[in-house]
């Protein structure tokens, strides 16, 4: 049994974490992956030059529920004094931990140094890291990837710097900053990291089903697990890897009437947090998830992704449930004929 631990105040077994995303783990979707089992949950990257500068649109992404905890608000960036105030802008908000962004991939970025750029100079990740750490009373974290490149792969090297540099955990997407999402996710790596630190190693990449979940625990010794774009439009994920975990069970996929009752909720919780334009319209990348597989989604998709009002999307999603239902019980009843 696997034990995460961070900081005094967290300790869960089996822990099954969301991912930090940007646009997608925002309060709405953190409440609804914590009510479907998720451990842990993470804020997505906030930049810390726009807290520094005191940043509205900013600031309001650290804002949480306490129904959301344990929490941990991420900020990224490379230049001392914005990382140093903006670490103590989020201990003032109070969440459980802060994470130091050292993954992100995207070209923007990369290019002023921040994000997975700091992997080209752990010396220089290790020191900034320490001045955060130095900063506040709060655990922090990182998460990063397994180096730049494939030829320049220094994860165990860099886990050690950073643990040196006193963080509580360390979260390992294992591609480089140069796979990206492409090629398979190489957990090898999680095992090398754990035997060379003392702090909790949670494995993220290519966790797509409660049997990845229980996989990656079993074969690399992680303190947790964390969940990614699997989760988009898919809180069930949570729910069906602590099952699986417990039972050793393949769990029963949520039925169409949960899926669409639980996406109408997403999606008024984030018209209650936006207001109903913009709600709307940033909540449309998950519908995909929330239809996966389901027959005749693309077409109901096109409909929603145009749907102006939360009314209207209600009642195309009822009506499509509807439908579904009714297929469902014509086949059955054809069944028992036959």
């Amino acid at each position: 049994m696997a034990i995460l631990k961070i900081g005094n105040k967290i300790q869960i077994e089996d822990a099954v974490v969301l991912a930090p995303m940007e646009d997608v783990t925002e309060k709405p979707f953190r409440l609804i992956c914590k009510e479907y089992g998720a451990d842990v949950v993470y804020s997505e990257f906030i930049s810390s030059e726009a807290l520094y500068r005191k940043v509205e649109k900013s600031i309001k992404k650290i804002d949480f529920d306490e129904a959301e905890r344990p929490i941990g608000i991420q900020i990224f960036g490379a230049n001392d004094e914005p990382m140093v105030e903006s670490a103590k802008l989020v201990e003032s908000f109070s969440p459980d931990f802060i994470d130091i962004n050292f993954g992100c991939w995207v070209r923007n970025v990369v290019r002023n140094n921040a994000g997975a750029a700091m992997l080209k100079t752990p010396k220089r990740m290790q020191e900034l890291t320490r001045l955060v750490v130095e900063s506040v009373k709060l655990p922090v974290t990182v998460k990063t990837r397994l180096g730049w490149d494939r030829k320049s792969i220094a994860i165990v090297d860099v886990a050690k710097m950073l643990e040196d540099a006193g963080i509580a955990a360390i979260a390992i997407h294992c591609r480089t900053r140069e796979e990206a999402h492409k090629s398979q996710a190489d957990w090898s790596w999680i095992a090398k990291v754990k035997q060379n630190v003392n702090i909790p190693v949670i494995l993220n990449g290519d966790v797509k089903t409660p049997q990845d979940v229980k996989r990656a625990f079993e074969e690399t010794g992680c303190d947790g697990v964390m969940i990614g774009r699997a989760a988009i439009g898919n809180p069930f994920i949570f729910r069906e890897a602590k099952e699986y975990l417990r039972t050793g069970k393949i769990p029963y996929p949520p039925t169409i009437s949960e899926r669409i009752e639980v996406c109408l909720k997403h999606l008024r919780l984030n018209i209650a947090t936006k207001g109903e334009h913009y709600g709307i319209i940033e909540f449309r990348k998950f519908y995909s998830g929330y239809l996966k597989g389901l027959p005749d989604s693309s077409k109901v998709r096109s409909k929603l992704v145009v749907s102006e009002s939360y009314n209207e999307i209600e009642d195309l999603l009822n009506q499509y449930k509807q439908e579904l239902e009714q297929k469902m019980s014509e086949q059955c009843k054809e069944v028992e004929i036959s």
